[in-house]
């Protein structure tokens, strides 16, 4: 459990910087978020998290 708190701790890190440091820039690249289709977003969040569960997959079995 420790483990999990901490992976979601930095998650949570990484997630949030950009919106400290470039507010602005976050605003803008939102608005053109709204222009992209929703399947494409879908296929994009999909590619992410199987690369993700790789990571931790390889990552978990010394692989890396």
């Amino acid at each position: 459990m420790k483990f999990f708190l901490c992976v979601i701790g930095m998650v949570m890190i990484f997630e949030g910087l950009p919106y400290f440091a470039f507010p602005q820039k976050m605003k803008r690249w939102m608005l053109q978020m709204m222009s992209i289709p929703e399947d494409v977003l879908r296929r994009l969040g999909l590619a992410l998290m199987l690369a993700g569960l790789a990571l931790v997959y390889f990552g978990r079995h010394g692989l890396f």
